[in-house]
């Protein structure tokens, strides 16, 4: 299912501003700030704002079809999301992106580290940086 559909299904109304969030989005290859697809927006879209850009973010995460993710430089970004429980590994070179399966394999872990420090854990945040094969090259 595409995510217009999804969104439909949901009652929420395809507009202008989540179709070019969502359309920055698809052409990214490194996760982008807010700030980014404003700024990218505005080229398409002028009268983005924003708080549009903040609220539709939060919207298509919340319907997991984007991920929030953490940068290299500190700022948190936004990829698109995969179906299923993803993680992603992030270039510290050129800021790249990719994501990669994570459902099975932390479970051994979650379960030390409940028993480690008495807390039920109820979520995580898994996110690895390292060097892309590109960047590997060039180095």
């Amino acid at each position: 299912m595409d995510w217009e559909q999804r969104l439909v299904d949901a009652g929420c109304r395809i507009t202008a501003p989540r179709r070019v969030v969502m359309q920055i989005l698809q052409r990214a290859s490194a996760p982008l700030s807010p700030q980014d697809i404003l700024g990218r927006g505005q080229h398409v879209h002028h009268k983005l704002g924003l708080v549009t850009v903040y609220r539709t973010l939060d919207l298509l995460a919340e319907f997991d079809l984007v991920r929030r993710v953490h940068r290299e430089d500190g700022c948190h970004g936004y990829v698109l999301a995969s179906p299923g429980h993803r993680h992603h590994v992030i270039c510290q070179r050129c800021g790249g992106a990719a994501e990669f399966p994570g459902e099975g394999d932390i479970q051994a872990l979650i379960e030390r580290v409940e028993v480690g420090t008495g807390y039920q854990v109820n979520d995580h945040l898994l996110q690895l940086f390292g060097l892309c094969p590109n960047c590997q090259a060039e180095v």
